[in-house]
């Protein structure tokens, strides 16, 4: 049959990948120059809170521009000298800074998911001097916040499920875009009466706790009980700072020092980790940093353009040349109910009708078993990101439908509640703009920074009504071209 043969021949060139500019560059095999000069600039520049303890007077830049000249003979492929040139780049800008250069940090805990990551319990402020830590300090986000108010009224609908009348630096994050974000929380510290000014923010995920853990294997800290390991660490430490604190008499406005005793604790045994441990940790920490576990935003423009680069920016892509689907939630309980939170989703696109008809299901299953100090029912805030053009025709959601433009995208947004031990599934089906074709389709779907996975289905239906699926199952930014 022609048309079968037409059908198959059109998907047999569409390419699924995660192989564009933006979304994920293929694996590249490193050497072992690029571990000592890349370990050594992580540590330094992404993890500066953990390494000023132990690291303080580490002179990895000088490294970096003794390795550099090797790299243009060095007999490695085009990509990985593309990576390594802009590495050195960032050192040699660092280094020329003659300023102190201070950083934002933002530790988001998904656990309680947000559209930019999660809850931003606490954050750090980091200072270097010619690309040297020289100082570091965090602090807890809730007790900075309750100093002073922003004055600023909440976007819906943070002000009406988290009873709150002001916009403040915890809840900076609503937005899936990291640029965004960053600028936010900036504006949001000044605001509430912070004194510096920021060169740039980084954005950490707690999942990074658990990779550090599962290679220096459990730690244990004087005055505290008990152990933290890759399996426990973040449930204990949200135990501690929410109640055990209280049961060792420790004041509030301390109880998050924990945080500095393990990473302190954490950074001496990574020193002792052999050489081989250490390639293999950074190699994980490259997949944070792909998986945007790991976010960065640059004030210098030469030194965010190299962030951009290496795909670490947390950018929505506001020009994608086709279609297009993000699918962000924002936990708005106040309860840690996201480890318990399984997502799936079926996308179908159908080329029969003059307008293409896409179907989108997101499918929620709280498998948790009671409600504890934790965990609870999931009431969450449900964003689609769609093309501009796209037009809702029909929801199954008894909640009404926000729309927004934003990103160069148009947004479906409505309250979505799972209780405990339950299934729910919400449909949305939209027109996507008319310059959509089954014949030069393409389509990128983002990952929400602090989710595990993207796993569902995309279907599509030609104008014969031939049908093509494949599943879906990413840790990172998918793509079909």
């Amino acid at each position: 049959d022609l048309n079968i043969l037409n059908l198959y021949n059109i998907m047999n060139n569409l390419n699924f990948n995660n192989n564009s500019k933006r979304i994920k560059r293929q694996p590249l095999q490193r050497s072992w120059k690029f571990w000592l000069v890349f370990w050594s600039i992580s540590i330094s520049f992404l993890f500066g809170w953990f390494i000023f303890w132990e690291y303080k007077n580490s002179d990895w830049i000088r490294l970096a521009n003794i390795l550099s000249p090797v790299l243009k003979i060095a007999p490695i492929e085009d990509k990985q000298k593309e990576e390594l040139q802009s590495i050195f780049k960032i050192a040699n800008l660092l280094k020329e800074t003659q300023e102190i250069q201070t950083f934002l940090i933002l530790f988001q805990n998904n656990m309680e998911l947000r559209p930019g990551g999660g809850y931003i319990g606490s954050f750090g402020i980091l200072k270097l001097k010619k690309g040297q830590v020289i100082e570091i300090d965090v602090h807890d986000t809730n007790v900075f916040d309750s100093r002073s108010s922003t004055e600023v009224i909440p976007p819906y609908p943070m002000g009406e499920t988290l009873a709150i009348k002001h916009w403040e630096m915890r809840d900076s994050n609503w937005f899936p875009d990291f640029p965004t974000n960053a600028k936010k929380a900036i504006e949001f510290y000044q605001y509430q009466g912070g004194s510096e000014n920021f060169n740039g923010v980084i954005a950490v995920s707690t999942e990074l706790l658990n990779s550090f853990l599962e290679f220096t294997g459990p730690v244990s800290l004087n005055g505290y009980p008990g152990e933290y390991n890759n399996k426990n660490a973040i449930t204990k430490l949200e135990y501690q700072v929410e109640k055990g604190y209280k049961e060792q008499n420790i004041e509030k406005g301390k109880r998050k020092y924990v945080m500095k005793y393990l990473a302190k604790e954490i950074l001496r045994k990574v020193q002792n980790l052999n050489l081989t441990e250490k390639k293999n940790l950074l190699l994980r920490l490259e997949d944070h940093l792909d998986q945007k576990d790991i976010m960065l935003n640059f004030s210098n423009p030469k030194i965010q353009d190299e962030i951009v680069k290496m795909d670490w920016d947390g950018e929505v892509i506001e020009d994608a040349p086709k279609d297009y689907l993000m699918i962000v939630d924002a936990n708005l309980a106040s309860y840690k109910t996201d480890p318990h939170i399984i997502r799936m989703f079926k996308y179908q696109v159908d080329f029969r009708p003059e307008k293409p008809l896409a179907k989108l299901e997101v499918t929620y299953t709280n498998s948790a078993k009671v409600k504890d100090w934790m965990t609870n029912d999931y009431q969450s805030f449900l964003r689609i990101y769609t093309p501009i053009e796209s037009w809702l025709l029909e929801s199954n959601n008894h909640h009404p439908v926000k729309f927004t433009e934003e990103f160069n995208k148009k947004t479906f947004g409505t309250l979505v509640q799972i209780p405990i031990n339950q299934t729910k599934t919400y449909w949305f089906e939209y027109q996507l703009p008319e310059r959509i074709s089954f014949e030069d389709y393409n389509l990128i779907i983002q990952k929400q920074s602090g989710i595990n996975e993207i796993k569902g289905e995309i279907k599509f239906i030609n104008k014969n009504g031939q049908v093509w699926s494949k599943t879906i199952a990413s840790k990172e930014d998918w793509a079909l071209k």
